[in-house]
C-alpha cells in the first residue's frame, strides 16, 4: 500500500543526498523531498510545505541523527544567506560530495558511466577566496542594510562580514553602510525606485594587491561622490581604481550601460601564471584567483599542445583561455558575442606582448564556419560556456567541421553531460574529467572535460 505525502505532514526520514543547491533529499515510498539543512546519511524530522507531482519540498524541524560529516558553520548568517549553501558540510566531505554530483549527472545525464571523473581539486584554504564581492544596499525601518540576498528572494540578510570575500570588501562595505546617512546618501529602494546607492562592487587583483570600487547609483548625478571618494581611500589608502556605474532602470540587473571614472585608473591588473590582464569595471573575470590557475592549467593540459596546432576558444571572453593557450600553440582563434570583451581580450593580448591570438566578436557558430571557409584548420577546440552548456548550433557546427582534440570547460555539471552525450552521438570519446572546486563552501563545482575525435569517424 502506498504511502501519500501531503502538505504538513511531519515525517521521519533518511537523507540519501544532496541536490545541485544543497539541499537534502529524502524519499518517502519513492517519492523525493527536497530539503534545506539536512546532510547525506542523516535522519530528521520534517514538516512537508509543498507538494507537486513529483517531488516536494520540506523544512527541518530537528535533526534527530546527525552527520560525522556535519561541523558547525562559521557564518553568522549562513543559515539565513543564499550566498553559500555547504558550509554545515566538513570541507573534506563537501569535495567528495562534488565529485559524486560530477559521476552521477555522468551516468544519468550523460549515459556515459564508463568515464573517469578524478576527485576534486580543493584549495589548502577554503576561506577568503572571491577576488569580486556585489553588494547590495536598501534602507529597512530607516536603517541603512548590505549584504546578501536570501536564497530565491531579493530580501537582504544585513551584515558587515562575508568570510568568502575579501577583508577589504567587508571594511567598506561596512563603513559605508554606517556612514551613508551622515553623508547624505540614500540607498535605493527597488520596489519605489528611489534613493542613490544600489550595488558596491570590490574587486581585488590578487597577484598585484590592486583594488577596484564600484559605487552603482540610480542616477548621474552623485552629489556626494567627493564624499564617497574620501571615505573609500581612508577605508584602503592605496586603492587603485574607484568607478560610478549608473543604473537608472527598474530592474534586477547590477550594471547599467554607463561608467565613470571618479578616481585613479580604469582597470586593475591581475596575472593568471605569467599572464596579465586588465580587469575593467564589467569584465568577466573568474573570481576565484587561485583556482582559476588550476583550472586554466588543467585545460591547458588536457589540450596537449606542442606548438604546431591550431586552436578555437569558443566563448573566448576577454581572452583569458586564449592567451594560456597561446604560449603553447602555433595559432589561437577567440571568438565571443560580446564586443567589449573581444576589445579587452585585444588588449590583454597586446599587454603581454601575444601576436598569435586572434579576436573576432560574433557567434561562434557563425564565425568559424567562416574560419574553415577562409581555409583555416583547427586541431583543438575549447569551450568554456555560460551555466546554460554549448548553444545547440554551436554543437552542430562542431560536429560538422570535427576538430581532433575537444577541451570542455563547464561550470555546471549538467548541462556539461547533455553535451558530451550529444558529442559522443556525434564520433567523439570522453576521456576523462577533472571537477576543479571554485566556490568552496557553495555546491557549485566547475569541471574540464577532454574528448578525442573517435578513429572512424
Amino acid at each position: 500500500m502506498s504511502f501519500t505525502v501531503n502538505k504538513n505532514d511531519r515525517l521521519n526520514v533518511y537523507v540519501e543526498d544532496l541536490t545541485h543547491d544543497g539541499s537534502g533529499v529524502a524519499k518517502v515510498d519513492g517519492y523525493p523531498l527536497f530539503i534545506p539543512g539536512v546532510l547525506p546519511g542523516e535522519e530528521a524530522e520534517i514538516q512537508v510545505m509543498k507538494t507537486m507531482k513529483r517531488y516536494g519540498f520540506a523544512k527541518l524541524i530537528n535533526v534527530t541523527k546527525e552527520s560525522p560529516d556535519r561541523v558547525a558553520p562559521p557564518c553568522h548568517v549562513f543559515w539565513e544567506c543564499g550566498g553559500c549553501q555547504l558550509q554545515h558540510l566538513s570541507y573534506e566531505a563537501q569535495l567528495r560530495q562534488k565529485q559524486k554530483t560530477v559521476r552521477d549527472v555522468m551516468e544519468r545525464i550523460g549515459k556515459i558511466p564508463h568515464v573517469p571523473v578524478h576527485p576534486v581539486k580543493g584549495m589548502d584554504d577554503p576561506w577568503r577566496y572571491r577576488n569580486k564581492s556585489q553588494i547590495p544596499f536598501s534602507e529597512r525601518n530607516g536603517e541603512v542594510v548590505s549584504g546578501f540576498y536570501r536564497s530565491r528572494t531579493h530580501h537582504i540578510v544585513d551584515t558587515d562580514v562575508c568570510i568568502i570575500q575579501g577583508e577589504e570588501a567587508d571594511e567598506i562595505m561596512s563603513t559605508l553602510k554606517h556612514e551613508m546617512h551622515a553623508m547624505g546618501i540614500e540607498a535605493y529602494d527597488e520596489r519605489t525606485h528611489r534613493g542613490m546607492l544600489r550595488h558596491l562592487i570590490v574587486r581585488k587583483a590578487r597577484a598585484t594587491g590592486e583594488l577596484m570600487v564600484v559605487l552603482v547609483t540610480r542616477s548621474k548625478k552623485f552629489p556626494q561622490k567627493d564624499a564617497a571618494i574620501d571615505l573609500i581611500k581612508r577605508v584602503v589608502p592605496d586603492v587603485t581604481s574607484i568607478m560610478q556605474n549608473v543604473n537608472s532602470e527598474k530592474t534586477n540587473v547590477i550594471f547599467g550601460n554607463k561608467t565613470l571614472l571618479l578616481y585613479g585608473k580604469p582597470f586593475i591588473v591581475d596575472t593568471i601564471g605569467d599572464i596579465k590582464f586588465e580587469i575593467s569595471a564589467r569584465s568577466f573575470y573568474q573570481v576565484n584567483s587561485e583556482q582559476t590557475e588550476v583550472l586554466y592549467g588543467q585545460a591547458l593540459e588536457y589540450a596537449q599542445l606542442t606548438g604546431t596546432e591550431s586552436v578555437i576558444d569558443a566563448y573566448c571572453g576577454i581572452g583569458t583561455i586564449s592567451l594560456f593557450l597561446a604560449q603553447n600553440a602555433q595559432e589561437v582563434y577567440g571568438v565571443e558575442i560580446v564586443p567589449q570583451a573581444i576589445e579587452d581580450a585585444k588588449r590583454n593580448a597586446e599587454l603581454n606582448g601575444i601576436d598569435n591570438a586572434h579576436f573576432e566578436a560574433g557567434p561562434a557558430e557563425e564565425v568559424i564556419p567562416k574560419w574553415y571557409a577562409e581555409g583555416k584548420r583547427f586541431d583543438v577546440l575549447v569551450v568554456d560556456p555560460p551555466r546554460k552548456g554549448c548553444d545547440e548550433k554551436l554543437l552542430d557546427t562542431i560536429l560538422e567541421y570535427k576538430p581532433k582534440r575537444i577541451v570542455y570547460v563547464s561550470c555546471d555539471p549538467a548541462t556539461l553531460a547533455r553535451d558530451l552525450r550529444i558529442l559522443e552521438d556525434g564520433g567523439y570519446l570522453t576521456q576523462e574529467v577533472q571537477p576543479v572546486d571554485m566556490f568552496p563552501q557553495s555546491s557549485h563545482v566547475e569541471c574540464v572535460a577532454w574528448l578525442e575525435l573517435a578513429l572512424s569517424s
